[in-house]
């Protein structure tokens, strides 16, 4: 099957005029397994699936890793073709911002806990560029993975309010054997943090059989896990059970939860999450 690599906005416009529609996965590129069940789920949804690889250095804070962060464009090409994607748009940063970007996209309060906190103006580069990138690949739907959980709600909340004409379908996380959450990041992990790795989703899985069994001091759950981490080397961000729908602390009561966890494995930090239903 034929592959159409693009690079420029008006040649992508081009390319998708003919196409009934389109199904979109925005990617950072540095593929994994995570990145095809994306595809997967993607090309059943439309004529013609359209994958995006820029690493968007609006996302990322001052003392982040934008220089560092793995760029594997021939690989990811290569995989992306076996996956059957009909059009790679790869643009370079010139591209997406030809001038500096001062309208940028403010989403809601969501952007300033848990990850937020952590990264201030992630989620606002996360938005602004997604809006960007809808406007460009025009598509109807868009597939994103729920390792990311608040963003996946940032986003579905941004099409919500600006009543943008796309689906947001989200995709459950893919795991490694051993349960590690697949993530582009997992390649800083030296073989010992790889091998230490899955305890951050057997905790949360812990965590989550606590809540199911009734236990409802959701803060000595979140802090008995948070310690739990420390004591094997981790340096923990956050963990936190919260209501699914927007992310809030939960009433006794809830019945949609999820459980959050961000911490450091030494320089690498892993994010993951598991969603509860009593």
């Amino acid at each position: 099957m034929n592959m159409d690599i693009v690079t420029s906005v008006t040649a992508l416009r081009e390319r998708l005029q003919g196409e009934p529609n389109n199904v979109f996965v925005p990617t950072m590129g540095n593929l994994h397994e995570g990145h095809i069940d994306l595809i997967r789920i993607a090309k059943p949804k439309a004529a013609c699936t359209v994958v995006s690889i820029f690493v968007n250095r609006l996302q990322f804070g001052p003392r982040e890793d934008f220089e560092r962060y793995p760029r594997t464009f021939e690989n990811d090409c290569d995989k992306l073709r076996g996956a059957g994607v009909n059009v790679v748009f790869a643009p370079d940063e010139k591209e997406i911002y030809p001038e500096p970007q001062t309208y940028v996209v403010e989403p809601s309060d969501l952007q300033h806990i848990l990850d937020g906190a952590f990264r201030p103006g992630h989620f606002r580069g996360v938005a602004t560029v997604v809006l960007k990138l809808f406007n460009m690949v025009m598509p109807h739907a868009a597939i994103f993975g729920k390792k990311d959980y608040q963003q996946y709600l940032v986003l579905r909340d941004m099409v919500r309010q600006l009543a943008l004409p796309v689906e947001i379908i989200p995709a459950d996380t893919v795991r490694a054997a051993d349960g590690l959450a697949l993530s582009s990041r997992n390649g800083y992990l030296s073989p010992a943090e790889r091998a230490e790795a899955p305890r951050l989703y057997a905790l949360l899985r812990d965590a989550r059989e606590r809540i199911a069994r009734g236990e409802r001091n959701f803060q000595r759950i979140e802090l008995e896990t948070m310690a739990q981490l420390s004591q094997h080397g981790w340096n923990p961000q956050y963990v936190a059970v919260r209501r699914r729908a927007d992310l809030q602390t939960p009433a006794a009561e809830e019945r949609g939860l999820v459980v959050l966890a961000a911490a450091y494995l030494g320089k690498t930090r892993l994010i993951d999450n598991i969603e509860v239903t009593l």
